[in-house]
């Protein structure tokens, strides 16, 4: 949720920042006006009730006639209260609903537009020449058939369109890679979580998953409970409704789960392979720091995963991505997107996230002030350090001529084989 004191105070950059977007602006003027008349329907409250209890130590200090005077008069400001509360209560919902359908306010700098509004940064490495006796790279699914290591057939077969089985090396590769990811944050200071996959509505509609994107999330209807699509939720609702101490720094974790999507809009894209499926594996850090912290820690973030694409020996570029692809939470985006020879295009492989304060203001996650004058919301921010989508791209950049491929050295301690070769 935005802050709303910036709301009233900057309405104009909150209006530029719906404009980036491409969301309504006029939505600013109409939760301005909620704002007054809300407020003022709780202040006409509080005088009915106010003189209500007036009226009744009046009414408990008289006799007789008078008494049953005042009682009259009580009685019927009683119902004025009762529909003043009504009133203030209908408008404070409106509302609430209001200010949490506008997304966070961006930060100064991002791209206005949508998807295809980007800003190339930076890029790393050169992509990699086709093998020699090769007339065209094998994408990541033939790579897979040929190594054992994927099978989309059998996945369709038990589940449906978009889920597969990672079978031998493919399973082994995926679990090196995700412990690669996790033995990196340990050393960078991450405390490691195994999460829940399971979260109550409160929670997602807290990291603001249940906006624009509700489509994308399955819900247990039964249960009221939702399938996380990444650990970021989990891990934003770890601390909610709490204090946290942030003194020696950010808290930083790193969640290993199993992710779930629905991939609702996006028919047609990427129906071959493993690129876009509705449940795979992530390692996923986040962070909580102060609100002035965030740039930086931010920073820090896209350079823990920059050096986990370093270790997996794949090109890469880094994008900031346009407002109106931000999402409803994030001030600002960052994708590292790796060279995928079979498409001859950069493909996203991770994102991090600076959400500011929005999703601890929705979830009630604070910091104590110093000197005992009160608590503010802290700020969150969250990136991918390896998901199972990476895979996509280490058997393709690493492909050689006879179907094999190569393990970058960093995978190669917890994969223990040098290369991947074809069976049968």
């Amino acid at each position: 949720m935005i802050d709303l004191r910036q709301l009233r105070d900057e309405p104009d950059v909150v209006r530029a920042s719906q404009r980036a977007r491409g969301e309504d602006e006029g939505l600013v003027d109409r939760v301005l006006d909620l704002d007054v008349r809300r407020r003022t329907a709780i202040a006409e409250f509080e005088r009915l009730r106010a003189e209500q209890k007036s009226r009744g130590k009046e009414v408990a200090a008289a006799k007789g006639e008078q008494k049953q005077a005042l009682l009259a008069g009580v009685k019927e400001l009683a119902e004025q209260v009762k529909a003043a509360e009504a009133e203030s209560n209908r408008i404070g919902q409106e509302f609430e609903a209001a200010i949490r359908s506008i997304p966070n306010v961006v930060e100064d700098g991002v791209p206005s537009g949508g998807e295809d509004d980007y800003v190339v940064l930076q890029e790393f490495g050169t992509p990699p020449q086709l093998p020699e006796g090769l007339d065209a790279w094998r994408d990541h699914l033939e790579l897979g058939e040929l190594l054992g290591a994927i099978d989309v057939e059998r996945g369709v077969k038990v589940s449906g369109s978009r889920f597969y089985f990672l079978t031998g090396v493919g399973a082994r590769l995926e679990l090196a890679l995700l412990n690669l990811a996790v033995s990196k944050a340990v050393a960078a200071g991450f405390t490691p979580m195994i999460t829940p996959t399971l979260v109550k509505p409160e929670v997602m509609a807290g990291t603001g998953f249940l906006g624009a994107h509700a489509a994308e999330v399955y819900h247990l209807q039964e249960d009221d409970l939702y399938l996380t699509g990444t650990s970021e939720v989990a891990l934003a609702g770890y601390h909610a409704d709490e204090i946290v101490d942030l003194s020696a720094g950010p808290k930083r974790y790193a969640g290993w789960s199993a992710c779930y999507r629905r991939e609702a809009g996006s028919y047609g894209k990427d129906t071959r392979g493993i690129i876009r499926v509705h449940q795979f594996h992530k390692v996923e850090m986040f962070s909580y720091c102060r609100a002035e912290d965030a740039s930086a820690e931010h920073q820090r973030l896209l350079g823990f995963e920059q050096e986990m694409l370093g270790a997996i020996e794949v090109p890469y570029r880094v994008i900031d991505t346009a407002a109106g692809d931000l999402g409803t939470s994030a001030a600002r985006k960052f994708d590292c997107e790796a060279w995928i020879p079979s498409q001859s295009a950069y493909r996203e492989l991770s994102s991090t996230s600076n959400c500011t304060t929005f999703q601890a203001r929705r979830l009630g996650v604070r910091e104590r002030l110093e000197e005992g004058s009160g608590t503010r919301p802290v700020a969150t921010l969250n990136g991918t350090l390896a998901t199972t989508r990476w895979i996509v791209a280490i058997l393709e950049n690493h492909q050689q001529a006879d179907g094999s491929v190569r393990v970058p050295a960093a995978l190669q301690p917890f994969l223990g084989l040098e290369v991947l070769t074809p069976v049968g």
